[in-house]
C-alpha cells in the first residue's frame, strides 16, 4: 500500500513531462493530430489497457469498449481541432491508465 501511495504522485506529475511535443516534421496539422495517440506512452498504455480490460470483459463488451475509446478519441480531437482547450487533460490520462490498469488487475 505504501508502495501506491508513491506512484500517485508520478501519475499526477506526468502532465509536467509534456510529452507531446515534436509535431513540427509534419505536413499537416491533421496528420499531426492523427498520429498523436501513437507518440505518447500514456495514450499507448491507456489503450492496451482498454483492450485487455474489454478482452477480460468478454461477450459484446470485447468490440464496445474499444469501439468506445476510439469514439471518445475522435471526440477529443475533434474538440481541439476546433480550438477548445482543456485543463488537467495529461492528469486525466494519466489517471485514466491508473484507473484501467487497476481494473485490468484487480479483474474488475
Amino acid at each position: 500500500m505504501r508502495k501506491s501511495l508513491l506512484i500517485l504522485p508520478l501519475a499526477l506529475a506526468s502532465s509536467a513531462a509534456l510529452a507531446h511535443s515534436g509535431h513540427a516534421g509534419h505536413d499537416s496539422a491533421m496528420l499531426a493530430g492523427l498520429s498523436h495517440p501513437l507518440g505518447g506512452a500514456d495514450h499507448l498504455l491507456a489503450m492496451l489497457a482498454v483492450g485487455l480490460w474489454a478482452g477480460q470483459q468478454g461477450g459484446a463488451a470485447r468490440w464496445q469498449a474499444p469501439l468506445a475509446f476510439v469514439a471518445l478519441l475522435a471526440v477529443g480531437g475533434a474538440l481541439g481541432a476546433a480550438g477548445l482547450w482543456l485543463p488537467g487533460v495529461e492528469a486525466g490520462i494519466a489517471a485514466s491508465v491508473l484507473a484501467l490498469g487497476l481494473c485490468v488487475a484487480l479483474a474488475v
